[in-house]
């Protein structure tokens, strides 16, 4: 009998993780019947978070959870509560970008935040969780967690001293921050999954590099950068001083006047652990991870959280080391394969996990790029080439990858 763990990212915008090994899982057994599947569903910090400790862990329960998503409505959600008193929290269910791209109104550039992932936390914080586990890919804003924080007890006002509207709208007005409100962390702190190390501003930054895909023009990206730099000097500790760039052009309806930023508030009066220059941790803006999910990893981080790496994270709560270690052969996979994958992504982070174990691994992907390195790999399928065509492969993905799963037993 062959052991076989099925370690496979969500493909996104098309199946989640979970289910994802499940149907590779079905497909396997169906040429392979006597053999043994384990699934260890991953992730990295974006969708498919919740699906994949709530594979791994039993008597994980979802804790359902009403939010006001990034296009301003209510969307139900849940978070996650582990036998052991951990909350999970995932980003991409409550402020994700594929709530708009499945919704008519579109992209938001402007307006989505993070609110409804602050509501998600602060309902977890409710229940009383003994700690946190935050995933932050899939953001569809860049509100460098203002939305969040917001939600969480922070204030951010205008000159004016009215509180500022959602997204970068409301940011780019911002003037004064004031975090003596923010709910304490849980005792155990909390831990923040993401598989960016972008920092928050400048030409690597959220708005540069991520600000695009959510809708935002080189024009518009350079003005969200700058609002971002002014959230930076006025709530990271030493308030270092606005970009150069943090000027607006008020000609434009989109972008808002040019404020004197006034200093954050530091007469807390409640727990230690409320305001950032009270915690042991040493960040700033240009801290590695700061500018993940629109910026909403420097909102982290002023709230006392800890970065760090996604996938290495997912894998250590999951226990995916010792289920490799006893296997014979372990499949991994995500979406796209490509370039980029060998740095940081799901499949080539279980590679090497299987590789310390001296277990073979396989790669299945919706696509496998020219440009991509499989050679950590003994076999690889992809969807799109088993299919014929990408259409037909994202039309029926679990289909394509029980027929990969089919594939790979048959090839063993």
């Amino acid at each position: 009998m062959t052991r076989v763990v099925v370690a496979v990212d969500s493909f996104k915008g098309s199946i989640g993780a979970a289910d994802a090994a499940a149907a590779v899982r079905d497909g396997w057994v169906e040429v392979r019947g006597a053999d043994e599947v384990v699934l260890r569903p991953m992730a990295d910090g974006g969708e498919g978070t919740l699906d994949a400790f709530a594979a791994a862990v039993p008597g994980a329960r979802h804790m359902p959870v009403t939010v006001c998503g990034p296009h301003g409505r209510e969307v139900p959600a849940s978070w996650l509560l582990l036998p052991d008193g951990t909350g999970v929290v995932e980003l991409a269910s409550t402020s994700g970008i594929e709530l708009l791209q499945a919704d008519a109104g579109g992209l938001r550039p402007w307006d989505a935040d993070t609110r409804g992932f602050g509501e998600a936390i602060a309902a977890a914080l409710d229940h009383g969780v003994e700690r946190l586990v935050l995933g932050i890919g899939s953001s569809a804003s860049t509100d460098g967690g203002a939305g969040m924080l917001t939600a969480l007890g922070a204030r951010f006002a205008d000159a004016s001293g009215a509180p500022l509207v959602p997204g970068v709208r409301g940011l780019v007005a911002l003037a004064e921050a004031d975090l003596s409100g923010l709910r304490p962390l849980p005792p155990g702190g909390a831990v923040v999954l993401s598989d960016v190390t972008n920092q928050l501003c400048g030409p690597v930054g959220a708005a540069a590099v991520f600000g695009p895909q959510k809708g935002l023009d080189a024009e518009a990206a350079a003005v969200a950068d700058a609002a971002l730099a002014r959230l930076a000097g006025l709530v990271a500790p030493g308030a270092a001083p606005l970009s150069p760039a943090a000027s607006f052009d008020t000609s434009d309806a989109e972008r808002a006047p040019s404020r004197r930023a006034r200093p954050l508030r530091t007469d807390h009066s409640g727990p230690a652990r409320q305001h950032p220059a009270h915690s042991a941790h040493v960040w700033d803006a240009g801290t590695p991870g700061a500018g993940a999910a629109g910026g909403t990893g420097f909102g982290l981080l002023a709230w006392g959280a800890e970065l760090v790496p996604g996938a290495e994270r997912v894998a250590e709560l999951i226990h995916l080391a010792e289920a490799i270690a006893a296997a014979d052969l372990v499949i991994t996979g995500e979406g796209s394969y490509d370039g980029q994958s060998a740095a940081g992504k799901v499949p080539a982070f279980v590679a090497q996990l299987a590789s310390a174990s001296g277990v073979p691994a396989a790669l299945v992907a919706g696509r496998i790029t020219a440009d991509a390195d499989t050679s950590a790999f003994a076999a690889s399928v992809s969807l799109t080439e088993l299919a014929g065509s990408p259409e037909v492969s994202l039309a029926a993905p679990a289909d394509w990858l029980r027929a990969a799963g089919a594939a790979l037993a048959r090839a063993r």
